[in-house]
């Protein structure tokens, strides 16, 4: 769940007054402090992160930073309902009095068909934001593609996954959501984003890892090895006498740049695999003396 704070400009940290540039730069500022991706597995910066972007989002629209601030909506966006005066109370159909309610009502089961004789809270319904969840391809979160999603109405909408998407990322469609009916405004579709894992890539904030298997001969002589990157295949070069555990950086490999972020880096850990059993092999190192024999596991010698 966001965390919103009251007020967008809190949350922002910029005056009433702050031109749309001082918050476009305070935005930035913060997005790079508390982006999930710098700051993997933290919670807290996840939700700062949610609530940054959804403040940003409200005082960056002007229409809906002029209505922030006349107070018809909230800091989440959302239509504040309007007050009905005892008169109203007094007019309704059937004379109705309001005897209370239960926490957590909305003002429509509150004083649910009030407004059916004619009187309406003045300007346009807003329809609500309906909350869909969406699964996709690791590679697709990271490079990028468009997907459609069946809706349980029968409708189906494209959604367009950015590139670098994050596994949870929430992406909004406006205008998809609830209908707001007649001369109303439609509500908006959000999208939670569920990244499936992959088979040998995994994601740590811009950068990927992923464990690359290589022959004995590849990792004692060295020499070009292919790659696979999210971008496609390409060659890297193996260091001679590379042991298992040896880690190779492919620069700008990683998770390509959005945003205010970087394109991130792979890094690949060696992993020397025997392969099948060779006579050849055996039969050499049978006879084979290292001119400088060395224990491995020398660090592991412990004192009687």
């Amino acid at each position: 769940m966001v965390d919103i704070l009251d007020d967008p400009y809190q949350t922002l940290g910029v005056a009433r007054d702050a031109s749309a540039k001082d918050i476009r730069a305070a935005y930035r500022k913060l997005a790079k402090q508390h982006h999930p991706d710098l700051n993997p597995g933290s919670k807290t910066s996840e939700e700062r992160f949610k609530a940054i972007s959804v403040a940003n989002e409200l005082l960056s629209d002007v229409e809906k930073r002029a209505k922030f601030d006349r107070g018809e909506i909230d800091a989440a966006g959302q239509e504040h309902a309007p007050r009905p005066s005892y008169r109203e109370y007094a007019d309704a159909e059937g004379g109705r009095r309001y005897t209370g309610s239960a926490r957590g009502e909305s003002f429509s089961d509150i004083f649910g068909g009030m407004f059916d004789d004619g009187h309406h809270p003045s300007g346009p319904r807003h329809g609500r934001d309906e909350h869909y969840t969406l699964a996709t391809e690791f590679l697709d979160a990271i490079i990028g593609a468009t997907r459609r999603l069946v809706l349980p109405d029968g409708r189906s909408l494209d959604v367009k996954i950015p590139a670098g998407t994050r596994d949870g990322q929430i992406l909004r469609l406006r205008g998809q959501g609830q209908s707001g009916g007649p001369g109303g405004i439609n509500g908006d579709a959000l999208i939670e984003i569920h990244v499936r894992p992959h088979g040998f890539f995994q994601r740590n904030g811009q950068d990927i890892d992923l464990e690359l298997p290589v022959t004995l001969h590849e990792a004692t002589l060295g020499g070009m090895v292919e790659i696979p990157t999210p971008a496609g295949t390409v060659r890297m070069r193996v260091p001679p006498q590379s042991d298992s555990g040896t880690k190779l950086r492919l620069r700008g490999r990683g998770v390509p740049a959005h945003g205010a972020l970087p394109a991130g880096d792979l890094h690949a850990t060696l992993r020397v695999v025997l392969g099948k059993p060779d006579p050849a092999l055996e039969e050499f190192l049978r006879g084979w003396t290292p001119e400088s024999p060395a224990n491995p596991r020398s660090a592991m010698e412990t004192k009687s």
